[in-house]
């Protein structure tokens, strides 16, 4: 309608958290216009019962093609999110090709994205025969007659029943009940009791007039006490309100000195917002920290990057001293009153370098990730956005991926710590956001600049770094701290490399277990000396699979196509993709023999045996089983740290940026998983993984580290890369064998999965999707059966865009999900917009066709 009326009727465009194209368009009341802004969340109904908190993204005077409902209130008094922020979540919607629902799930704390509750009232209207209602309906009634209405949680309590619903449907098919919805808010600000002085005893003067005058008398006298107290702890600043508790602990004394106070009109005593984050002071100057030579001259030629770059690559060695130069450059950017933004690949690397930062930035430093719970996820984020009753104000940030999501107003600089690191990418849900990359697109919206730092580059930070797009800045050789060493005459952490060829030890029988003789001998000799060691095995667990020797059955998921993995905590086998446990079979179920043997070794294995070979030896795991709990990390690591630990076995996770003075061995126990995954980057993954756990050992001036490397290949050209060090090598072949056949980071690769509890049917999907993409991209049918899966070649150069598959994965099924993948790889040129809306119109086209519909596609641009 397009009445006078009308004309004066604002709209809202407003983004949920749901896998939905597109913003949904509402009404707004009229008593909310002059209060409605954009980035404020919204309570709007969806569907037939759903309320969900939205967000305004536009406000507009357009009336919609179709009725629009009414937004039902607003949800917050400033908006929470920035267009910057907003502007950001488009390009990552666009550019990683999932909804901007899914972003926003993504980027806003938990606390935010408020639950619809469902509330049960009573129908007062019911006059129908109760007499054939249970105790528990009759129950519910009687409940609800006392009460206007009751949650689903209190319907459980007042039923003493945990399975509710189908008596709330029971009750809500015969009209007994309504259920309705809506908003429950999870974020609940901290508050705790503060005293304040109430006027005229603000006065210094008049408040120690007071004190004498108390003082003088023995039933006041510890009231003048309390008052000592006060002027203590604020230091002679009346004005500054002080926490109740810390004010009757620093005085000893009770409530009701202070209660007399009160009435006497000294004090007042009111609730106040108080943080859940931990305080911490500065105890360091960043002008303490004394650079090397090469520090100084890395240092320089970063300054200068920035100023002609975008972005800096910062290759250094491991123990080079990198945090040393970053903690300089966060000060400069601090000083000038912008925020950093300091990026981490994994949680469990928060740990040390949150402690080395507020050892010099104190309270000015804070730390956000998924370990934290909502409400101080919440805290950083209202602190960053200045918003009222705000505690504190954090500028430097300490996070993992999703700290992107923050709403930074002056963002100054964005440092991505082991930038190469794979943890950097997200995998399930979408968006499967590279937050690498991301980090650079989020530096250019905010005119920022980005320095990615690393022991191991990525193959694609370097090519960008050759070809300019970046600047690039080489830091050699281990730390040392140039008059230190010359007083003492000793000289940098050195390592060095120790090769051990299993298939000759064990021919030599030189192998006990999974450990050489050398090994062990070495492990002996380091702890005797009080140095401690780092065993790295990427599989965690007791043993890879049980397996029977006489008909060769192997237990494997009933949901998924892999075997399950035997854990000795718990005594069980496990999938690593469900979480399926499952009891250890005392006989074969299909030959019903007892000849069970146990294949593989996991961290937790190494962890048992290791004793066996040196008693007496204190030996810790650090995996993703062993820090379940929510400070177990912290625990470890500072547990290694205190030397309470001789040998820690680990994942991943001992080989990242971890921090160690006193580790005088490290030791690789197999290197071949890494080096034959199949996976053309398995080459550079198994360089990095390798350089990097080698680095954890000889960081300590005037010691010499030594890595042992086990392999049944000491041959293989990435171990003798790792030995010199030689990344450029490494890079320069791989640069030349992914052009050659068509990989990133010289060409642009998606991949799309197909999923659907029917193998037929998702067969059948996926070869009618890969021909539907080969259509609209206009590539040739292959006429050879094998030939889709390979990429057309001209002469030397491949025929772009090109679609291979549909493969089966390595792991087919999961959760119950038959998969089938097919790879997309475009051309990295201004085409690649219009190249992915052509594929995103052709998976249009795939869904409108009935077989189909039910097929589920995860698109997952630049797959790591």
């Amino acid at each position: 309608m397009n009445t006078q009326a009308d004309k004066h009727q604002w709209f809202a465009d407003v983004l949920l958290p749901l896998p939905l194209a597109g913003t949904f368009t509402y009404r707004v009341p009229v008593e909310l216009v002059n209060f409605i802004q954009v980035g404020e969340r919204v309570a709007v109904p969806f569907g037939r019962q759903k309320v969900y908190a939205g967000l305004v993204k536009q406000l507009h005077q357009t009336p919609p093609n179709v009725p629009a409902k009414y937004l039902l209130y607003l949800l917050d008094e400033y908006p929470v999110v920035t267009p910057l922020q907003l502007q950001f979540w488009q390009w990552i919607a666009d550019y990683y090709l999932c909804h901007e629902g899914e972003v926003m799930h993504a980027a806003m704390p938990a606390a935010f994205k408020l639950q619809s509750e469902s509330k049960v009232v009573l129908n007062e209207e019911f006059d129908g025969d109760v007499s054939s209602f249970s105790p528990k309906e009759m129950a519910v009634m009687a409940a609800l007659s006392e009460n206007k209405e009751l949650s689903v949680e209190e319907l459980k309590t007042v039923c003493e029943q945990q399975k509710i619903f189908p008596l709330i449907k029971t009750l809500n098919e015969r009209g007994v009940i309504f259920v309705e919805e809506e908003l429950s808010e999870r974020y609940k600000p901290k508050t705790e009791w503060f005293v304040s002085v109430v006027a005229p005893y603000t006065d210094n003067a008049a408040f120690s007039n007071l004190i004498k005058d108390l003082s003088e008398n023995k039933k006041t006298a510890r009231q003048a006490d309390l008052l000592l107290s006060f002027m203590a702890l604020s230091k002679n600043n009346l004005t500054q309100p002080i926490q109740k508790a810390e004010l009757l602990k620093k005085s000893g004394l009770t409530n009701t000195q202070l209660q007399s106070l009160i009435k006497k009109g000294v004090f007042a005593c009111k609730r106040q917002a108080v943080s859940r984050l931990d305080s911490f002071a500065q105890t360091a100057a960043v002008s303490d920290i004394r650079l090397s030579s090469a520090q100084t001259t890395a240092f320089n030629e970063i300054t200068t990057g920035l100023q002609t770059h975008n972005a800096v690559l910062l290759y250094g060695d491991t123990g080079s001293g990198k945090t040393e130069l970053y903690i300089k450059l966060i000060d400069e950017v601090l000083r000038r009153g912008e925020q950093v933004l300091y990026l981490l690949p994994e949680i469990a690397l928060t740990t040390q370098i949150v402690n080395r930062l507020r050892k010099y930035f104190g309270d000015k430093v804070g730390v956000y990730h998924s370990r934290f719970g909502g409400s101080e996820r919440v805290e950083i984020w209202n602190s960053l956005l200045n918003a009222p009753n705000t505690s504190h104000s954090y500028q430097l940030i300490i996070g993992a991926r999703s700290a992107l999501f923050l709403p930074f107003q002056k963002l100054g600089l964005i440092i991505i710590d082991e930038e190469h690191d794979s943890s950097f990418k997200q995998y399930d849900p979408a968006p499967r956001y590279q937050a690498r990359d991301a980090a650079i697109v989020l530096a250019n919206m905010h005119k920022a600049k980005a320095l990615l730092g690393t022991a191991t580059p990525s193959i694609e930070s370097y090519l960008n770094a050759q070809k300019g797009v970046y600047a690039y800045v080489r830091l050699q050789g281990r730390y040392a701290d140039e008059q230190a060493l010359a007083d003492s005459g000793m000289q940098a952490g050195q390592c060095k490399f120790t090769i051990i060829d299993t298939q000759q030890e064990r021919r030599d029988k030189h192998m006990h277990s999974h450990f050489s003789e050398y090994l062990l001998n070495r492990i002996e000799e380091c702890v005797g000396k009080g140095e401690q060691v780092i065993i790295f095995q990427n599989r965690r667990g007791f043993s890879l699979r049980i397996e029977c020797q006489d008909c060769g059955h192997i237990p494997s998921c009933p949901n998924c196509d892999v075997s399950l993995t035997y854990h000795k905590t718990g005594n069980g086998l496990k999938c690593h993709y469900c979480e399926h446990y499952e009891s250890v079979p005392s006989r074969c179920p299909v030959c019903n023999s007892t000849n069970l043997q146990m294949k593989g070794f996991g961290t937790e294995k190494i962890e048992e045996e290791l004793p066996i070979f040196i008693p007496n030896i204190r030996i810790t795991r650090l995996d993703s089983d062993s820090i379940r709990a929510k400070d177990a990390m912290q625990r470890i690591v500072a547990a290694f740290e205190n030397k309470e630990i001789d040998v820690l076995v680990g994942t991943q996770m001992v080989t990242k940026g971890l921090d160690f003075d006193n580790v005088g061995l490290v030791a690789v126990l197999n290197a071949d998983n890494m080096l034959s995954f199949p996976d053309f980057r398995a080459a550079e993954r198994t360089f990095q993984m390798l350089v990097q756990v080698a680095g954890r050992a000889g960081r300590r001036s005037g010691t010499t580290g030594e890595i042992i490397i086990q392999t049944s290949h000491p041959e293989h050209t990435v171990i003798d890369e790792v030995i010199r060090n030689d990344f450029e090598t490494l890079a320069h072949r791989e640069l030349s064998e992914r052009t050659l056949f068509g990989y990133p980071p010289t060409c642009r690769m998606i991949r799309l999965t197909l999923r659907h509890k029917e193998e037929a049917v998702v067969a059948e999907g996926a070869r009618t999707l890969a021909q539907l993409l080969r259509q609209s991209l206009h590539i040739p049918t292959p006429t050879q059966p094998f030939a889709e899966n390979l990429l057309p070649v001209s002469g030397s150069t491949y025929l772009l865009p090109a679609v291979l598959g549909p493969e089966t994965p390595i792991v087919s099924r999961i959760k119950t999900y038959y998969l089938r993948d097919i790879v997309v790889k475009l051309k990295r040129n201004k085409e690649l917009a219009t190249l992915k809306h052509t594929l995103l119109q052709t998976l249009n086209t795939f869904a409108e066709d009935k077989r189909f519909r039910s097929i589920r596609i995860a698109i997952d641009t630049d797959p790591a």
